[in-house]
C-alpha cells in the first residue's frame, strides 16, 4: 500500500535520516518541502522548493492531492505550523510535529513522560536559547487548534538528545574531535549527570511507524532510550570502540564552566525521559548505545577523510 508523505524539511539530520529509511521501505510516495539550501537528489524522492514562512510559497511549491502524512521537522513557533497547515492544498490525513523534550519545565529527577508539566513561560537562564522549548509548546498548541479546525489526525513527538548520521550540533562531535586530535577529554568530576539519547535511525523508524497508525493519533510521544548514559561512559564506551583507554581529564563542575569548556551535555543533574509509552506500542527495541555510538563514530570518521581530500585535491 503506497504512503504520499510529505516532509518538511528534510535535509539535515533527523529529516535527513527519516527520508533516507523511508525510501527503504515498500510503497513510499516521498515529497520532500524546503528552501533548497542542500538538494538532496535522491531517486524516489520529488523535492520543491520554497519558504515556509510565506504562505504563497506553500501554497505554490506543494502540489495538492491527497497526502497520508505530514511529517514536519522544522516548526520552532506557532506561526511555522499555521502557516504550513493553513496553506496546504489537498487533504492531509496525518500531521506529525517534530517536537522536543525540551518543552519539560523540571528536568530534574526523572525519566519524565508525556505527563511531566510544560513550560510556561522562556528560560532567560539559557540565553541565545531562551525561547526555544516555549515556542516548541505553542507550536504544539498551535498544531491541536489547526489540527482539530481541519480533522487532520494530530501526532507530537518529544525526542530527546539526538545523535548520529548528519548530526550538525556539537554533541558527540566534541567527543570525536578530541580523539581524532590525541587531547584528553574532558569530563565533571564528580559525575553527578546522566541523561539519554534518541538515535537518529530509530528515530526515523519509529516515525515510520507513526505514519497511518491509528493508535498514534491525538496522541505525544517521546522518543528516548531507557539507557541512561554518562560522561563517563561515553569514554568507556569509546574506549570499546577504538580497542585502547581513551585520556581524560577530570575537572569540578565550576571549573569547566570558568574555562568555558564546551561540555555537550548536562554536568551536574540528570536529563532523562522516559519513552516506554511508543515503545510499548510498537514493541520497539532501541539500538544499544555502544552500537549507535560507534556507527556515529564511522560516519564521522568518514565526512573527515573526505575533507582532507578534497583539501589536498584543491
Amino acid at each position: 500500500m503506497t504512503k504520499r508523505v510529505l516532509v518538511i524539511g528534510g535535509s539535515y539530520f533527523s529529516g535527513r535520516v527519516f527520508v533516507e529509511e523511508a525510501l527503504k521501505m515498500p510503497g513510499a510516495e516521498l515529497h520532500v518541502f524546503n528552501r533548497g539550501n542542500f538538494p538532496l537528489r535522491m531517486e524516489g524522492v520529488t523535492e520543491h522548493v520554497g519558504n515556509r514562512e510565506h504562505p504563497e510559497e506553500v501554497r505554490d511549491a506543494i502540489p495538492g492531492g491527497e497526502w497520508d502524512a505530514v511529517v514536519d521537522f522544522c516548526a520552532y513557533t506557532p506561526a511555522h505550523v499555521e502557516t504550513l497547515i493553513g496553506n496546504l492544498r489537498g487533504r492531509v490525513r496525518q500531521y506529525l510535529l517534530i517536537s522536543t523534550t525540551t518543552v519539560y519545565r523540571n528536568p530534574s529527577g526523572g525519566p519524565l513522560d508525556e505527563n511531566a508539566p510544560l513550560l510556561d513561560g522562556p528560560q532567560p537562564e539559557l540565553g541565545g536559547y531562551a525561547d526555544y522549548g516555549y515556542e516548541k509548546c505553542l507550536a504544539e498548541d498551535a498544531a491541536r487548534r489547526e489540527c482539530e479546525r481541519l480533522g487532520i489526525g494530530l501526532t507530537v513527538l518529544r525526542p530527546a538528545i539526538i545523535y548520529g548520521y548528519y548530526n550538525y550540533a556539537p554533541r558527540e562531535t566534541y567527543f570525536f574531535d578530541r580523539l581524532r586530535n590525541r587531547e584528553p577529554i574532558v569530563i565533571p568530576d564528580p559525575t553527578r549527570s546522566s541523561f539519554n539519547f534518541i538515535w537518529v535511525v530509530d528515530m526515523a523508524r519509529l516515525l515510520w511507524r507513526c505514519i497511518g497508525e491509528p493508535g498514534v493519533v491525538g496522541e505525544t510521544f517521546n522518543l528516548a532510550s531507557g539507557e541512561a548514559v554518562t560522561y563517563s561512559r561515553i569514554v568507556e564506551v569509546l574506549g570499546g570502540i577504538v580497542g585502547k583507554p581513551i585520556e581524560t581529564l577530570p575537572l569540578p563542575v565550576g571549573e569547566i564552566t570558568r574555562r568555558n569548556i564546551p561540555l555537550p551535555f548536562p554536568l551536574d543533574g540528570p536529563l532523562l525521559y522516559s519513552g516506554a509509552k511508543i515503545d510499548r506500542l510498537f514493541g520497539f527495541e532501541h539500538t544499544p548505545f555502544h552500537v549507535g555510538l560507534r556507527e556515529a563514530l564511522k560516519y564521522y570518521l568518514m565526512t573527515k577523510r573526505r575533507e582532507a581530500a578534497v583539501g589536498e585535491a584543491q
